[in-house]
């Protein structure tokens, strides 16, 4: 079976180090753009460009990259609360048409209250899963060039109609994650690609049963991605050292600020994060080379693959074997690891990307021990 591997594009910052350090870097547009155009370069199958209000705007952002990169996918996460349908129906065809179908879309209803107040929405959590799926009833008909009359809960709709449609028939491709009953009944029900976060195998193998049981009293059948975070080097002793020094600089005060923050949200997927780890530094290890490190001060997606190649790509491999066939992968600073990442795994791993082998043959340079260094003569 190939597999999807995609990146994380940074837009609310990136560091070598968690937490506070001086090493902190400015995502700009430009430095976005360096992230962006060695992920389509490399051969990863999308880029996923985050929604929240620490983040740049997505939809800009994607429509930023859609001239400079070829073939990658532009995964653009969004809030449902935050748009009419009708607007985001014609902004996702507009930018599949930009970029000649690459447009896919993560639906986030979001899971810190406090953040969705900032921006006008005091919807509950299930009122946000309610009001998602009513969005998407309308979002999905206007791209399928239905013309569309709805009134309901959330939405009231008279005579809607797109005039452009998307290049992809008969809509961009839906991408969601959640681990709530209310998630799990939308993914059944809407999306093509339902994500998790990189939780033990185990744990992950009963959430895909749920959701595709679910969606198979639908007559639906859901592909399954994962969320990750990668920590890969040429042996498993320098990827743990890599792991260790990411959480280097981290005090305790800042984990408990972090850990006090994310529990004041309602998201479920969030809740079982807190609970792998329990804001402790020596339980960290949750699965065989399953580490949490990450999930002691960020939100959302808080684990990572820690290993040498063949460990990291035989862990992955045992989320394809539960029918997982999309990664959606990140690691510190996101510049650098992409190219670590695709040089250490895309040749252990199955699908059409670009090839990086060991049997290179340079015929002179810096890299050619049998050649003299021009530097030196």
């Amino acid at each position: 079976m190939s597999l999807n591997i995609y990146w994380f594009l940074p837009t609310s910052g990136d560091s070598r180090y968690l937490g506070k350090s001086k090493y902190g870097r400015l995502t700009d547009s430009e430095y976005l753009s360096q992230v962006a155009v060695a992920a389509d370069t490399l051969g990863y199958d999308g880029i996923l460009i985050p929604t929240g209000m620490g983040c740049e705007d997505p939809w800009v952002t994607a429509a930023a990259l859609a001239p400079i990169t070829r073939w990658t996918n532009l995964l653009v996460a969004f809030r449902p609360s935050l748009l009419l349908p009708g607007v985001a129906a014609r902004m996702a065809a507009s930018l599949d048409r930009a970029t000649n179908g690459r447009l896919q879309v993560n639906i986030v209803p979001g899971g810190d209250a406090a953040e969705l107040a900032s921006d006008g929405v005091f919807l509950s959590h299930d009122q946000r899963y309610a009001q998602a799926e009513e969005f998407l009833d309308i979002w999905k008909a206007l791209l399928a060039g239905e013309a569309v009359d709805h009134k309901g809960e959330h939405f009231n709709i008279r005579q809607g109609k797109l005039v452009f449609p998307p290049v992809q028939k008969p809509h961009p491709p839906v991408f969601f994650g959640g681990s709530s009953p209310a998630a799990h009944a939308l993914s059944a029900k809407h999306v093509d690609l339902y994500l998790t976060w990189g939780e033990p195998p185990a744990a992950v193998a009963e959430k895909i049963a749920d959701v595709r049981a679910r969606a198979a009293v639908l007559g639906r059948k859901v592909r399954v991605g994962v969320r990750l975070h990668v920590i890969v080097r040429e042996t498993n002793e320098e990827a743990w050292a890599a792991a260790d020094d990411l959480i280097s600089r981290l005090d305790d005060g800042t984990i408990a600020r972090a850990q006090a923050n994310q529990a004041k949200m309602d998201s479920v997927g969030q809740q079982r994060m807190a609970a792998l780890h329990g804001g402790q530094r020596d339980k960290l290890e949750i699965s065989p080379n399953l580490w949490a490190g990450v999930g002691l001060v960020r939100g959302g997606a808080g684990t990572a693959l820690v290993g040498d190649p063949e460990t990291v790509a035989e862990r992955l491999k045992e989320y394809a074997d539960l029918g997982v066939d999309t990664f959606i992968l990140s690691g510190y600073p996101h510049l650098e690891e992409a190219y670590r990442v695709a040089e250490y795994l895309f040749p252990l791993l199955p699908g059409q990307r670009r090839e990086f082998t060991d049997d290179i043959n340079f015929t002179g340079g810096p890299f050619d021990a049998g050649i003299r260094n021009v530097a030196q003569s």
